[in-house]
């Protein structure tokens, strides 16, 4: 079966850094889009990077020159290297898919608490 699993998350500093794995399996990783979203309290869940297949990337503004999204095929494993961090980064960090449709699950995420 489809599995997501994310890990690296924490509580961190602002200004400091966290580096979150997402181990997938169940799906051919190499050909697929993927993506980190996030979740803050009372906000619905947003898009924050994506890497395609092609290895090219996006970002929201938000995150735009302090985090970076990665992958690497022969593990099945998308990274997130999160640097400067701010209290606004605070959520709960999830991988998946992009479009996340595609698979209709998600995993437990891994939770980023940044004080201030």
């Amino acid at each position: 079966q489809v599995q997501l699993v994310e890990s690296g998350g924490g509580l961190g500093q602002a200004g400091g850094s966290l580096r979150l794995s997402c181990a997938a399996s169940g799906i051919i990783f190499s050909i697929n889009a993927m993506g980190w979203y996030r979740q803050a309290p009372g906000k619905q869940r947003e898009l924050v990077a994506r890497i395609s297949s092609g290895g090219s990337t996006t970002y929201v503004d938000s995150v735009k020159g302090r985090f970076t999204i990665s992958r690497d095929n022969a593990k099945n494993t998308l990274y997130l290297q999160m640097n400067s961090l701010k209290p606004e980064d605070t959520a709960v960090y999830y991988c998946n898919t992009f479009p996340a449709t595609k698979l209709r699950i998600w995993g437990q995420g891994t939770q980023v608490t940044v004080s201030s």
